[in-house]
């Protein structure tokens, strides 16, 4: 089975050439973080061409105790310690972790002009290998003229950018990779479109229809690919990532989880989602609200002209404001803690201009909710 895995990846190598030229020379540092990614992720970017792969010794081989590390999630920079001081040592160009069961990917992409290891946001990471993939399968005459984008909808707006330059369809579902499974297992049925690409914000892709959820291990080819690639134009990641704001703008999103333990928690989550459900808000900080969706209503109401249309998802607790000036944020309770979980999403001008933008409209949400 291994082996019949590593074929499907290697054939979804898009520059086999290039990585073979360039990637004797890249550095990678990589860590499962005591999971199962080691399986076959060091055997695979050496096979398509990777002489300089560093796994991290302490965490190369699986422990369900993950002695090195108190939360072995790649989303949380803490995990990269031992990863990051590899990476200084060896002067790598990219330091990559898979979680546990190794469907997700983190990153850490050196800046040469400051020599300082940026981290990537699951977004971020998502959108550089689809803006990769997807450039390069246009270039080739691959790209399929049905081709779909799947994403959920508390991702970046930039997949639907990326969707829009490239005439791909962009179809947003609700959180969880199950759902993007869902629509291509439907295209499959009736036949009527070609998946392409699917991500979610939480570090979850999927280059390939070869499977039904997120894949970590073809991320990591995917990324260390795209690092050939530019690097074969004389540029690092990093400057890859600056070029698609450039392109497309600077989208920045971010995250918040407010913790209300206990029963007292619980109604008072209950209570506020009531509340925001049923309290029109015309404005979140300095933002007009544009666009209101319940998707526990199946209901979208323009806040400037009152009207209303269905959402063709299934039924969620979860709420969404579209906002003016490309902005937006998003409402639900945790399924599985007691906590409210708020995403944010803004566009700016510059990366200045983003942050601050941002930042601006995480105080306002958060100030709503409590």
């Amino acid at each position: 089975m291994d082996k019949k895995y590593l074929n499907i990846l290697k054939n979804l190598v898009l520059n086999p050439e290039i990585v073979k030229e360039y990637g004797k020379d890249l550095k990678v540092v990589y860590t499962p973080l005591h999971g199962t990614g080691n399986t076959v992720t060091e055997k695979l970017l050496k096979e398509i061409g990777f002489k300089n792969v560093y796994v991290v010794p302490e965490q190369s081989k699986p422990d369900g105790n993950f002695p090195t590390v108190s939360y072995p999630n790649p989303e949380d920079k803490k995990a990269f310690e031992l990863a990051l001081a590899l990476g200084e040592e060896k002067d790598a160009d990219v330091v990559l972790a898979t979680d546990p069961d190794a469907d997700r990917l983190g990153i850490f992409a050196k800046d040469t002009k400051t020599g300082k290891y940026m981290e990537y946001t699951g977004n971020m990471s998502a959108l550089l290998i689809a803006e990769y993939r997807i450039s390069q399968m246009q270039e080739k005459g691959i790209l399929p003229k049905d081709g779909m984008l799947i994403t959920t909808i508390v991702s970046s707006e930039l997949a639907k950018a990326i969707s829009k330059e490239y005439g791909l369809e962009c179809i947003e579902v609700l959180t969880g990779f199950k759902n993007i499974g869902s629509v291509m297992k439907k295209a499959e049925e009736n036949k009527d479109k070609t998946y392409v690409f699917g991500f979610e914000e939480s570090y979850g892709c999927l280059i390939g229809d070869y499977a039904r959820d997120k894949d970590g291990i073809a991320a990591v080819m995917a990324l260390c690919e795209a690092a050939c690639y530019y690097r074969s134009k004389g540029k690092t990641l990093w400057d890859a990532m600056q070029d698609i704001y450039k392109k497309y703008g600077y989208y920045k999103e971010t995250q918040v989880s407010i913790v209300m333990e206990g029963a007292e928690g619980a109604k008072k989550i209950k209570d506020m989602m009531s509340n925001m459900r049923n309290t029109p808000i015309s404005k979140i900080g300095q933002n007009k609200v544009l666009v209101f969706k319940d998707f526990e209503q199946s209901i979208a109401k323009d806040m400037i002209t009152g009207k209303t249309s269905a959402i063709d998802l299934q039924k969620s607790n979860v709420l969404y404001y579209e906002l003016e000036d490309d902005s937006w944020c998003c409402v639900r309770p945790s399924g599985t803690e007691p906590k409210i979980k708020l995403y944010i999403g803004v566009k700016g001008a510059s990366e200045e201009d983003a942050t601050k933008k941002l930042e601006e409209l995480k105080d306002a949400i958060s100030k709503m909710v409590k």
